[in-house]
């Protein structure tokens, strides 16, 4: 049997215990703006009206907080909650089922030119103030602590805190031959 698919308010309420409704969800969480508003500034981007895109992503940044790169892309159920100072770089990948809390960035480390953002894969949870950085891949189902640098690949199933600190993984970083193929998403 195949899992049941559940929709985006379902999922941000099985995430949020604070959400009462759809309605409450939709017109209060800035996240679930920033998401909508970016689905139309990647249209945008996608045909080559790059200019609007960016127009587009700027107000929603000013009106929530959050900053998306209309070039990033973004999976099913992205969840951000609590969404201020949250940065989203151009070449980011975001799977399905992630949750990203306040004033978390997914970046880049320099100038290099590329992939140079991080990829998450399937229902990753990164904390609030986290600093993802670079063109690395976070597995499924990894969660990143509140404040914590992650530099470098994380296997699915881990916990990272601190300075890159893996905690409460099933399999350790050398075993992890999937690091990069674990996201459907590349």
């Amino acid at each position: 049997m195949g899992k049941k698919k559940i929709g985006f308010f379902a999922s941000i309420k099985q995430r949020d215990p604070a959400a009462r409704n759809a309605l409450q969800i939709l017109l209060l969480y800035p996240g679930v703006h920033a998401v909508i508003n970016h689905r139309i500034a990647a249209f945008f981007y996608r045909i080559h009206f790059k200019f609007l895109a960016e127009l587009i992503a700027n107000l929603s940044r000013f009106s929530t907080g959050i900053e998306i790169h209309p070039a990033a892309k973004i999976g099913k159920n992205l969840f951000i909650d609590h969404g201020a100072g949250v940065v989203i770089g151009e070449t980011a990948i975001v799977g399905d089922n992630c949750t990203i809390y306040q004033n978390a960035t997914l970046g880049g480390t320099g100038k290099e030119h590329g992939k140079r953002h991080p990829t998450l894969c399937n229902n990753v949870t990164v904390g609030a103030g986290a600093k993802v950085l670079g063109n690395i891949t976070l597995g499924d189902n990894v969660k990143v602590g509140a404040n914590a640098v992650v530099l470098k690949d994380v296997p699915s199933n881990c916990t990272v805190v601190g300075v890159g600190r893996i905690v409460n993984c099933q399999q350790s970083a050398e075993k992890c031959g999937d690091c990069k193929n674990c996201c459907r998403m590349q």
